[in-house]
């Protein structure tokens, strides 16, 4: 990060001065912000020259205070050097807290986020759930790369987060990394999270998200009509592979289950029901919320196709499901070859089995909630508004009913 550094000695005259000798002061300052400190010298201001922060004249005594000076002088210049080569973000305090000998104990961003992740990863399982930490350790590697892209250093002090270092951010992850506006709202949203933490414990006073204006869009969702799952359940591939990963997506479009979820997916997961169907029973990873969805035959068939497969029995899944981003990069392959011009997504199977397989079959919208996992109905309602042709199918159904009174 490009810095604006000086050093200045002055003469520091007390309110209540006459005459006599006064203390002279260095005082530092980096982009506008002092950090001062007494050099426990004196001089009669008579022969002090203000200028150059030098005392005047060839006397034995202001020699002696100018070798001095000269010394601190070049002290501070090696402390700023040493500060630079440590690729840590320079401050008027930590220059004199370096100077000094000091521990510069101020808070940086990074050591911050440790902490926070520390925290959360002893505590995932009880209070927090995987995908928690996942999403601040995604925080932590963004802001190390920004703040080497673009301030050439390796941490900052807390400090110097200000609304002009989120709105570099927000551009950074939007221009740089090409994210989208809701993603790069929520990463700036958890780092808030962190700043509100350092605020409640008194590491730091100010609050730049009082002026950050991103906001989050409402994006609309899409799935799958019947038509379209039974194109890509009937498209034949020679590869096993994708064989595989179509069976693994149908599998979320007749359950509702999540990636993180369908991955994980053991066998004591399904249990027998009151029905005496098999149910699968399981806290969400998301949220670790109860979960329980009655299997439907599809779903039935897919856990038989594999329930000898080698991942499965090694591990005791009950499908065999590679990695999220293998996962996606496969599925791209099986939306070119099946042509339904839309793109295939492990949450798209999850907004097709809320709409087309639940809701558009009749399926109560409290049911679908709860097989989804979802922590407030509301979540699942916003499925329930894009769904025109249900409203149609219904209000047919009551021109039929009114037809014969």
């Amino acid at each position: 990060m490009k810095t604006n550094f000086s050093l200045l000695f002055y003469m520091k005259k007390q309110k209540n001065y006459t005459k006599g000798i006064a203390p002279i002061y260095m005082r530092i300052t980096v982009n506008g912000k002092r950090a001062e400190s007494a050099t426990g010298r004196y001089c009669e201001p008579e022969r002090w020259n203000s200028k150059s922060g030098r005392s005047i004249g060839t006397k034995e005594d202001s020699r002696l205070l100018n070798s001095f000076l000269d010394q601190l002088q070049n002290m501070v210049y090696e402390a700023h050097g040493e500060l630079l080569k440590s690729g840590y973000v320079i401050t008027a305090e930590s220059i004199k807290n370096r100077f000094m000998g000091r521990e510069d104990k101020s808070l940086t961003l990074l050591q911050a986020i440790t902490e926070h992740n520390q925290k959360v990863e002893a505590l995932v399982g009880k209070e927090f759930v995987q995908g928690t930490l996942n999403r601040y350790k995604v925080l932590k590697k963004h802001l190390e790369i920004f703040l080497s892209f673009k301030y050439d250093v390796r941490d900052l002090d807390m400090r110097n987060v200000d609304i002009a270092f989120l709105n570099e951010f927000d551009y950074y992850l939007r221009s740089e990394k090409s994210c989208a506006n809701n993603y790069t709202v929520k990463m700036i949203k958890n780092l808030g999270k962190i700043i509100n933490i350092s605020l409640e414990n008194g590491q730091i006073h100010t609050n730049p998200f009082a002026f950050y204006k991103g906001r989050t869009k409402k994006v609309d969702r899409y799935f799958l009509n019947q038509e379209e799952i039974q194109i890509i359940a009937n498209k034949k591939f020679t590869s096993e592979r994708l064989d595989m990963i179509r069976d693994v997506f149908l599998f979320c479009c007749f359950t509702g289950l999540a990636y993180a979820d369908v991955q994980k997916l053991q066998h004591s997961h399904i249990s027998k029901g009151f029905d005496g169907e098999r149910w699968i029973i399981k806290n969400r990873q998301k949220t670790n919320i109860r979960s329980a969805i009655p299997l439907l035959p599809s779903a039935v068939n897919i856990i038989e196709k594999y329930k000898n497969h080698p991942v499965c029995l090694n591990k005791g899944l009950v499908l065999p499901v590679p990695s999220n981003q293998k996962m996606n990069e496969y599925l791209k392959e099986i939306e070119d070859r099946c042509e339904i011009g839309k793109k295939l997504t492990s949450h798209i199977a999850r907004h097709t089995f809320a709409t087309t397989v639940t809701l558009l079959n009749g399926v109560p919208i409290e049911s679908v909630s709860q097989m989804l996992g979802h922590t407030n109905i509301r979540t699942t309602q916003h499925y329930a508004k894009i769904l025109d042709i249900k409203v149609g199918a219904d209000m047919a159904l009551l021109k039929n009913k009114l037809a014969v009174i």
